[in-house]
């Protein structure tokens, strides 16, 4: 009985050290991804931008590694400097939704009464609409654009955070230590950041790695349909969308920024879901 036990205990501290081995190698490749992508007008071997029609859809070659474009713009510097457009832009929507939403539900759960009430239904309004679907007409309403974009996606995101975050903060506003700070007479304010968000945030946090994924594809696809990022802007929703009557004649051109979007959501993937196994409670109690 007590080899079994060893066996077990043994099993479970292999498995809790590969998953700090995958979380280490997965966020130093994300970490280098995001570096990359910053310096990416650096790494260009040509000027994304020059045009020169007599280059115009060339097959890869040792001179162009991904060929050129239909304007005759070298497709590989392309590919690489649309990175820090689709990244940083993703980047920056799930900072904004996971603080917005946030926010404003920790704020609105602890304190509770109408104003709770009204938040959820409003966040229930926006949960019965088709996320994209519900973006595309914000994104069309406001006229199309990058940054429209992005404000598009936060209308329609933000919920699902603030769902979570409500979750968490009534289930910690009744704790002993809340009720203890109570008494201490310290102000809300500082309840909310010194006690409630430090234990609530891990779930938070675990989601919004994993929705990175998500948002690039969702952003990359408003540019798509020409709604998000527009040409000139290096960015790989738009450079498919730009080429996408060459797929048959020239598919590279498709798929370049598309292979690069794929790499993208899967190293950002493989980072959420390695830290959301390294948060599980049964993994950090072993």
């Amino acid at each position: 009985m007590t080899d079994k036990k060893e066996v077990s205990v043994r099993a479970q501290k292999i498995k809790k050290d590969n998953v700090k081995t995958r979380l280490i190698i997965f966020a130093i490749i994300a970490g280098l991804f995001v570096l990359f992508s910053l310096f990416s007008d650096k790494l260009c071997p040509y000027d994304p931008y020059l045009q020169d029609l007599s280059n115009a859809k060339q097959a890869p070659s040792a001179e162009h590694l991904f060929g050129t474009d239909v304007y005759g713009r070298d497709l590989l510097s392309r590919v690489i400097v649309g990175s820090r457009t689709s990244i940083y832009s993703t980047l920056l929507l799930v900072a904004i939704i996971t603080v917005l939403g946030t926010a404003i539900s920790v704020f609105c759960g602890y304190v509770g009464g109408w104003l709770d009430s009204v938040l959820m239904r409003i966040s229930d309004m926006f949960l019965a609409f088709p996320g994209l679907v519900f973006a595309l007409a914000v994104a069309g309403v406001l006229g199309g654009g990058l940054q429209n974009a992005i404000i598009a996606l936060v209308a329609i995101s933000w919920p699902k955070y603030a769902r979570i975050a409500r979750s968490q903060t009534l289930s910690q506003k009744e704790t002993a230590y809340i009720r203890a700070a109570k008494l201490s007479g310290t102000s809300t304010f500082k309840i909310i950041i010194r006690h409630i968000l430090p234990n609530i945030m891990g779930p938070i946090l675990v989601t919004s790695m994993l929705d990175i994924g998500t948002m690039m594809m969702e952003l990359a696809g408003l540019s798509f349909l020409g709604l998000g990022a527009k040409p000139p802007t290096a960015e790989w929703g738009s450079m498919m969308s730009d080429s996408r009557s060459l797929i048959s004649t020239a598919p590279l051109i498709v798929f370049a920024p598309g292979f690069a979007i794929f790499i993208s959501v899967m190293i950002f993937n493989l980072l959420g879901d390695t830290i959301r196994d390294y948060a599980d409670p049964k993994m950090r109690g072993r």
